[in-house]
């Protein structure tokens, strides 16, 4: 039975790009349109873009999804399967770099057990002169510090797509980020001619007008799978328990273990560690205040549910 990758789902339809025998995509053949059986709904599961799956061709071309491999991770929105990488896009300028929105994907990305990319886009934005560029510099080393890697980019010049074809090789990531910092653009710039649909900034509301309307995995000729994913506005942290917040701050983790009670918040508890490292210069001001702000925002919305 043949095994491919779902890299679309639209009005009940998944479609299958088959793989070869050594497990890699065949990106130059075309996908397969294939149904679910009946047994997928009996089971109380659906297949998802990502999966890799068995199917069997039916006479009129198209086929029938029979069985879904076991998954390595599952994402509940956007919903992809057997991600691995999780590269946050966020501009530099137009609009403003957000540092809120940006840890509040990161804690996701924690809880969900991906490892994150953060990318600074239209780096061709900023005046060399200005004090915009110190306070880039400071942004990308304050993340790398915490231990994550950041790739400065621009979609006009080039800047970084070499670096991030090689992060995205062999596996599937997804592109999450604020609306209009460029995501499509990067992905027309990794992968020539794919044309993605894109729309002229909005100065005035200082955000993109929306394109992507569906979850799709668009092939890269390296082996891997971009899902190109709707832009969130926000994000809620439904998903997540408060104790685990603070697991979601990697930074955090170090002293932690140290702190004098067990199950500590972290706010205001004598003999936090945490809270001494914050006094120490040892952990970022602004992503401490922001996790103080999404506990709050947990805290609320657990007692109103």
């Amino acid at each position: 039975m043949p095994e491919g990758i779902i890299v679309k789902a639209l009005s009940g339809y998944y479609y299958v790009m088959p793989v070869e025998d050594n497990g890699v995509p065949s990106v130059e053949g075309s996908a397969v349109q294939c149904r679910a059986r009946g047994i997928f709904r009996k089971r109380g599961t659906s297949p998802l873009v990502g999966d890799r799956v068995s199917y069997m061709l039916t006479e009129n071309g198209e086929g029938t999804v029979d069985e879904i491999h076991k998954r390595e991770t599952e994402l509940i929105r956007p919903p992809v399967a057997n991600v691995s990488l999780a590269v946050l896009l966020f501009s530099v300028k137009e609009p403003d770099m957000n540092l809120n929105l940006l840890d509040k994907f990161l804690v996701h990305i924690e809880q969900a057990g991906l490892d994150a990319l953060i990318v600074l886009t239209k780096q061709d934005l900023i005046d060399p002169e200005a004090e915009d560029r110190n306070i880039v510099a400071e942004v990308k080393t304050m993340y790398e510090q915490i231990g994550y890697e950041v790739i400065s980019t621009s979609s006009r010049t080039g800047e970084g797509s070499e670096l991030l074809r090689e992060r995205l090789a062999g596996k599937i990531s997804v592109f999450s980020g604020q609306s209009g910092v460029g995501k499509s653009s990067m992905l027309n710039a990794l992968m020539p001619g794919l044309t993605l649909e894109t729309s002229a900034i909005s100065m005035r509301l200082g955000r993109g007008k929306h394109t992507t309307r569906h979850v799709e995995l668009i092939p890269l000729d390296n082996g891997g799978f971009v899902a190109d994913t709707p832009g969130f506005s926000q994000l809620d942290f439904l998903e997540i328990g408060v104790e685990e917040l603070s697991t979601c701050f990697r930074e955090f983790a170090q002293f932690a273990d140290q702190c004098k009670f067990r199950g500590c918040t972290h706010t205001h508890e004598p003999g936090c560690k945490v809270l001494t490292a914050k006094e120490e210069g040892l952990v970022s001001e602004s992503r401490y205040q922001h996790y103080v702000q999404f506990l709050t925002e947990m805290k609320d919305k657990k007692r109103r549910y």
